[in-house]
Order: structure tokens, then sequence, then C-alpha cells
């Protein structure tokens, strides 16, 4: 009957969270946020791995599936259908990616003007720690190569390479972003997409066709536990704005 079919709509709805349920959040970093760095493959298959503080903090509120491509892969079966990395996910959090290859920024805007929701961090220059070689694969992405998506929803992000090392306090949410040497997020084209700048221009929060975007031109709070907050409420903030919240600042769902 009806209120059997209202159930099922509220379920396919991707705020409808039932009482301890964790939202699946598709994750895709450079940043060690769910390996160690450096992690060798045997400690990943023996869980002896140590679990990072980042995938801590943001497994309180999401089950995370880590990707390595956001863009379909072609069946192993002669025949057989692509397997799209983003179907059964409404949200995804890309964090200092690798670089997306041409196939991920046209998935990503797909997805995103389906209804997705985005929290994209580019950090123009790291100030994490990583004790790994300039070259090593495992290393981190040091400078957020800025894909073209970006532009596609009317931003550009650029990056005062004078500024001090010194960590702002930029406010964001009804409270604080912590900030090292962000870039600076403008925007380029406001006919593309339904921006609002905060956290002193650091963060972009946007409506994109039915979905939402919020882009942080800064990953700090993803690699200083002690600017995520102790118990990692700076990260929290920024994940519920992204993922709960509408860029107005209402809660929804």
């Amino acid at each position: 009957g009806p209120a059997a079919e209202s159930q099922g709509d509220m379920a396919a709805d991707a705020d409808f969270v039932r009482p301890g349920h964790r939202p699946p959040l598709a994750l895709m970093t450079s940043l060690p946020l769910y390996w160690p760095i450096g992690a060798e493959l045997a400690d990943l298959t023996a869980r002896d791995a140590p679990v990072p503080w980042q995938r801590t903090i943001i497994g309180l509120d999401h089950e995370i599936f880590p990707l390595d491509t956001l863009s379909p892969v072609t069946s192993a079966v002669p025949g057989g259908p692509d397997h799209d990395p983003l179907a059964e996910f409404a949200r995804l959090a890309v964090i200092q990616p690798r670089g997306l290859s041409p196939a991920d920024n046209v998935a990503l805007d797909e997805w995103v003007r389906a209804g997705g929701r985005l929290l994209l961090a580019l950090d123009p220059a790291l100030t994490g720690d990583y004790d790994l070689p300039l070259g090593d694969p495992r290393r981190p992405v040091d400078s957020a190569l800025i894909p073209p998506v970006v532009e596609r929803w009317g931003l550009a992000i650029r990056f005062d390479e004078g500024q001090p090392l010194a960590v702002i306090a930029a406010p964001f949410a009804g409270g604080k972003m912590p900030l090292a040497l962000p870039g600076r997020i403008t925007i380029a084209d406001p006919a593309k997409a339904d921006c609002v700048l905060a956290a002193q221009d650091a963060i972009a929060r946007c409506r994109v066709g039915r979905g939402r975007v919020t882009l942080i031109a800064d990953a700090a709070v993803f690699e200083h536990a002690e600017l995520a907050g102790e118990k990692g409420e700076a990260l929290a903030a920024l994940l519920g704005a992204a993922f709960d919240q509408a860029p107005s600042g209402e809660i929804t769902g």
C-alpha cells in the first residue's frame, strides 16, 4: 500500500539514516587516511596494520569504502557489464587524489549532477611530514593537481606561495576550521554552479545539478591530529557540512 511505498522512498533517500546505521562513504585519497603510510601488503592482509586516527574519526559516522578509480571499469568477463564504482554511493570524499583521469572527471561530474554529495580536498601545499622520499609512489601528492571538473563547476584555486606557514583558524559552520598554507578559491563563473565561499575563501559549498560539492583548498585537518580537534571536531564539522547540511547552513534530512 501507500505506506509501504513511502517507506521504500525514504529508504532510497540519501538522507535517510536508520538509528545506529552509518551511511556508506566512498574514499579516494593519496593521504594515509585508511591505511598507515608505508604499510606492507602482508600487514594489511593479516590485519596487523594500525588504524590511522583519521579513519577512526571518519568511521564514527560513516562506513568507509576505499576506491582507486571513479570511472566505470570494464568487466573481466567478456561481454559483461562495466562496473561503476560510484553507482552504490551517495557520499564521496576525494582527498588529495593522485590525479583524476579524464574518465574520472566525467564520472564525477555526472555522479554529482545526479544527486551525489562530494567532499573534495585539493591542497596546493601539504604541511604533513611523510617519511618517504619524493617520487615514492606511496608518498602523498605534495601539491594537488586541479582536475578540470573544478573549472566545470565555475571554480578556480589560487595559491600564494609567499604566505607564512602558520595555522589559520578560519570561521566555518559555526566554529573554526584550521588551515595551513591553504589555497584561495574564487568563483570564476557564477553561471556554472550555485556556490558560496567560506573559511576565508578556502572552502566553497556548491549546488551542482541535484548534488552538492564541498571543495576545500587545504588538507591540514586530514594531516594533523592536533588540528582535527581533541575529539576530531574540526574534521567532523567538515564532514557534516559536506554530507548533512545544505550550503546555506540548514540541516537536511
